[in-house]
């Protein structure tokens, strides 16, 4: 946590940064609207387009509408929590509309979840409805729900139990600040963290990043590989394209290269949203070879640094950029970007337009150019809660800001540059050294697939760096390679800066949001790589 003076100050309130980009909305505002207002002009155009089918705008409000009635009718009330346990299926989408416009809270569930986590995830926020994928019926089964508050489960089967419900629904008269979704942030270490946004959230991230740095409009097709329950996801393929009159391209199941590259070729979408592990399995996939990527106007990367190697990579291979940005749950969506005409190789971009950043040095004062901070951020899509953990809310939203806890600094042109976390800054050998910085440059590496670089104490308490390297196709992981890439680092940043032991992996264990597990890294079994 970062010690401050009060952060307000003359810094812009958030209703200033609202008039930065014309965002107004009434009073009275349900989220749901983004799919509604879309009905009149676009009506027949296709909304959601997946290998089950094709979803036109009228056919996803009824299905929506549909969702909602059978969980009113099933007893849920206005306020009460709805678990969504759904893969990337036009069903999704629905059931979020379908909730909001009943007055319920719909809780985005990570499908990779364990069964006990689950469970916790129902007692939590005393969910009293599921919507559940076929796929996922056995998870739900395993997770024992009986005697938690949730007494509804719908499964989306091919003849759903919403499917004979009315197609009309009325919308609930939700306030703007009200309550309208969850999703969980899990954080380093603990129990997930319920991120509560409002209904004003949703239309404020389409406002600022969708339509101010991507200009979705009506002709794209937004293809995004994170998943829906994930917030980079939920924006790609939720808020966005419906809040723009746009279409959605979903693919269920894990992201395997040539299932992606095929998706892209049938259905032509303009829009990718990735990560770099994504990237980096695309770029050097066999598969690669020969693939077309004419309909994409734009590559999109966030949730990790991506590095210069393959950024340079994909467009030498695809003739693409991949602009970067910077965003979080509890922000819903990006604040920091690059721009397709204006980016920095490495960097988070600038402030998008309805955000307000700040770096506050140890001391708490605002960091100058050049110079590290932790990095604060607001916006009126900030969540102001999490549930039930008031000493956790009271740490990390103060004043309208939200401490992301990641250090960062600015140069002269206003882009940001990631530098680590807060906490993660250790003495090795009685020197500093920042993990992250010898991660980055390790990708660099001609022979590197990936790289995940941390600190771990040894039997003796005190600390060292340790790689974990998945080389790349064809190289060979043996103690020459481990001795190379030691030599690498030390002649590219300082001797004292470079990993003391190597250890090769076939590949990167992955998060369900396709980020590198680094807890899992750290819990393998001597079997499970190779030392050197």
């Amino acid at each position: 946590m970062t010690t401050v003076s009060p952060l307000s100050g003359d810094a812009p309130s958030l209703s200033d940064l609202a008039a930065e980009v014309g965002f107004t909305l009434p009073e009275t505002y349900n989220a749901s609207r983004l799919l509604w207002d879309n009905l009149p002009r676009r009506g027949d155009a296709p909304a959601v387009i997946a290998d089950s089918g094709l979803w036109t705008y009228r056919r996803l409000a009824e299905e929506a509408a549909r969702i909602g009635n059978t969980l009113l009718a099933g007893g849920a009330r206005p306020g009460e929590r709805v678990l969504l346990i759904l893969d990337d299926e036009p069903a999704y989408p629905a059931a979020i509309m379908g909730a909001l416009r009943a007055g319920l809270v719909p809780v985005l569930i990570n499908t990779l979840s364990p069964p006990e986590l689950i469970r916790f995830f129902a007692e939590d926020s005393d969910a009293v409805a599921a919507v559940v994928s076929v796929a996922y019926k056995d998870l739900v089964s395993a997770a024992d729900l009986v005697g938690t508050a949730c007494r509804m489960l719908l499964f989306a089967e091919a003849t759903p139990p919403w499917a004979t419900a009315p197609i009309d629904l009325p919308e609930s008269q939700t306030s703007r600040r009200d309550m309208a979704f969850w999703m969980y942030s899990s954080g380093s270490t603990g129990r997930p963290k319920g991120v509560v946004h409002r209904h004003e959230d949703v239309p404020y991230i389409a406002a600022t990043y969708a339509r101010r740095v991507l200009k979705i409009g009506p002709d794209d097709i937004c293809f995004s590989i994170p998943k829906i329950y994930f917030a980079y996801g939920f924006g790609n393929s939720v808020a966005f394209p419906l809040s723009c009159g746009a279409a959605v391209l979903l693919m269920p199941g894990r992201p395997q290269p040539a299932a992606v590259f095929d998706l892209i070729a049938r259905h032509k979408p303009t829009l990718l949203f990735g990560l770099p592990t994504l990237y980096t399995a695309l770029a050097r996939d066999e598969t690669a070879e020969g693939v077309d990527l004419s309909s994409v106007r734009l590559c999109i990367s966030a949730a990790e640094v991506l590095s210069a190697d393959i950024a340079a990579t994909w467009k030498r291979r695809f003739g693409l950029d991949i602009v970067e940005g910077l965003g979080s749950t509890e922000m819903l969506h990006i604040y920091l970007s690059n721009e397709p005409e204006r980016r920095k190789s490495g960097s988070a971009g600038r402030v998008v337009p309805g955000y307000a950043v700040r770096l506050l040095t140890r001391e708490g004062r605002d960091a100058a150019v050049g110079e590290e901070g932790v990095m604060l951020v607001r916006g009126l899509s900030g969540a102001e809660l999490y549930w039930n953990r008031p000493e956790k809310t009271a740490e990390t939203m103060r004043d309208g800001w939200i401490d992301t806890g990641d250090r960062f600094q600015r140069d002269e042109d206003g882009f940001y540059f990631f530098r680590g976390r807060a906490d993660d800054l250790v003495k090795v050998s009685g020197q500093w050294v920042y993990p992250l910085e010898i991660e980055l440059l390790l990708n660099e590496h001609p022979k590197v697939l990936e790289a995940c670089v941390q600190a771990v104490e040894m039997a003796d308490k005190r600390l060292t760096v340790k790689a974990w390297i998945a080389p790349a196709r064809g190289i060979e992981p043996d103690l020459a390679l481990a001795a190379e890439l030691k030599t690498y680092a030390k002649t590219k940043l300082l001797p004292h800066k470079y990993p003391r032991e190597i250890l090769f992996v076939e590949s990167l264990p992955k998060t369900g949001t396709d980020k590198i597990d680094r807890q899992a890294l750290l819990r393998l079994a001597p079997s499970q790589a190779i030392s050197a």
